[in-house]
């Protein structure tokens, strides 16, 4: 038997938007459920932050997921079982107040909550089911941790020395993943890149959420009760685009059909050439483009320009905090900076 696993859906990020919700029903109806319909998937596993907002869900997200997901795990035939992330629970040291209790639980014919660690069987095969830790639960899910009757655990984790998202400094704070050495196989969702460090596997977002995601693969992912494998499934739509420029007007250009895109220019020797090719991004329609021709003068006084590196985001932020001259903890620093930057893109209307 196969099981199905999802994570970080993020249902309702960047105010609900259109834009989003259309491209992950996109992902849905042409991606994961063709996928589970061909080779018979009957179960999900879904690994929280099922929601975006902490504090809110908006009308028109309910009624969406519930038209393109829900109501598909009944006509479909499957079933769902869920344990709440971060971005699931009203407060930050307890799970009891959660977006999943007071919207899903409407739906207990096809989805399963889990707000307490859980053994659940799977074929024949056992998953401890670990719900967001939080001051609350700590103790019992520390326990659970340690004497849970099953050798795969699926859990919404904040662990030491993974990253975050592409490009970002590995996390500083956070459970050291030495806890949980007696698992064959940890499957866990939180952060939005996919990486994998012995037994510790960060399965990512299934689609891009924010420009951090571009060039970053996305994929969802299986398991086999027998076998135990873990496969991947690659989903190929992108919503963010980025396109060097370097006098090549001809240069292919992928679908940005409604996407988000940034021209990027290295070299524009001829004017005309490259408003051609300006022209030829519009023709395809995006939902929105910038030309990026200079990063402007990032650098104060106590940063040598000559040691900023100017790629993207993340690298600038990892590079500006490299030329600083300063005794902090760098690394505690570039982490903040990024969770900044993550929060401030997900509040971000577009």
């Amino acid at each position: 038997m196969e099981i199905a696993l999802l994570n970080d859906t993020h249902f309702g990020v960047k105010n609900s938007s259109d834009i989003f919700l259309n491209y992950q029903e996109r992902f849905f109806n042409e991606i994961f459920f063709p996928y589970c319909l061909e080779h018979k998937i009957k179960r999900i596993i879904h690994l929280g932050d099922f929601y975006e907002h902490r504090k809110y869900v908006g009308i028109k997200t309910l009624n969406k997921t519930r038209e393109f997901f829900i109501e598909k795990l009944r006509e479909y035939g499957m079933t769902m079982d869920i344990i709440p992330g971060n971005h699931d629970v009203f407060y930050k040291n307890t799970n009891k107040l959660n977006a999943l209790e007071e919207s899903l639980k409407h739906f207990s014919d096809v989805i399963n909550l889990y707000m307490e660690p859980t053994v659940v069987r799977y074929g024949s095969l056992d998953i401890a089911l670990l719900p967001w830790m939080t001051t609350d639960n700590y103790t019992e899910s520390i326990d659970f941790i340690a004497n849970a009757k099953a050798s795969i655990l699926a859990a919404h984790l904040e662990l030491q020395g993974f990253e975050m998202m592409k490009g970002a400094p590995a996390m500083s704070h956070g459970l050291s993943a030495d806890l949980f050495s007696r698992y064959e196989m940890v499957l866990t969702g939180h952060y939005h890149t996919k990486s994998t460090r012995g037994n510790i596997h960060y399965l990512g977002t299934q689609y891009e959420l924010t420009w951090a995601d571009c060039n970053d693969p996305k994929y969802f992912h299986t398991i086999n009760d027998k076998t135990r494998e873990l496969t991947q499934i690659r989903n190929p739509l992108s919503l963010y685009h980025k396109l060097v420029y370097a006098d090549n007007p001809r240069q292919h250009l992928p679908e940005i059909k409604g996407a988000f895109v940034k021209i990027i220019v290295t070299s524009k020797k001829d004017p005309s050439k490259f408003d051609s090719f300006v022209d030829r991004v519009q023709k395809q329609d995006p939902f929105d483009f910038k030309i990026i021709e200079s990063y402007g003068d990032f650098a104060g006084e106590a940063i040598d320009d000559d040691d900023v590196s100017l790629v993207d985001t993340s690298t600038l932020l990892n590079s500006y905090v490299d030329a600083i001259d300063t005794d902090l903890d760098k690394d505690r620093i570039k982490t903040i900076l990024h969770e900044l930057y993550t929060e401030a893109q997900s509040l971000d209307s577009m």
